[in-house]
């Protein structure tokens, strides 16, 4: 199994982007960080090897990352910018306490939801994929 350096090296070089150092942090602390981390997180993740890492590069790199869609925004109900590594179509689970975002999958959700839009033939739109955020609580908060 490869590292995940030459994991993340690989994504950004199959997406005809240089590989810099900044974009090797900031998608590592992404995919690291695993909880759907803010721009505030990746900083300070970033900083524990490269502490003199600007918060203007940090939006950089990630508006970078997002156009090239090796990273997707979350945005959550009180407005803080989240980053998710993963790109295949999955859904969110938002705790309203504490902003807690998990990912979820579901098989038969995405099918109900496929067959309900070929059933309904929307006239003029095209299904191309859905992703949904739930909103509730977690028994931990």
């Amino acid at each position: 199994m490869k590292k995940l350096t030459e994991q993340i090296s690989e994504k950004i070089k199959s997406e005809g982007l240089k590989v810099t150092p900044q974009r090797m942090a900031v998608l590592k602390a992404v995919y690291e960080l695993n909880n759907h981390p803010t721009a505030d997180n990746i900083l300070a993740y970033v900083r524990k090897e490269n502490p003199n890492v600007a918060m203007g590069t940090i939006y950089k790199v990630l508006d970078t990352l997002i156009e090239n869609k090796l990273v997707k925004k979350v945005t959550t109900d009180n407005g803080v910018m989240r980053y998710d590594g993963i790109m295949e179509n999955h859904h969110h689970l938002y705790c309203v306490e504490c902003d807690l975002i998990e990912d979820y999958n579901d098989k038969e959700l995405d099918k109900l939801l496929t067959d309900y839009f070929k059933k309904k033939n929307i006239k003029g739109f095209k299904l191309k994929n859905f992703v949904l955020q739930i909103n509730g609580t977690f028994n931990k908060c």
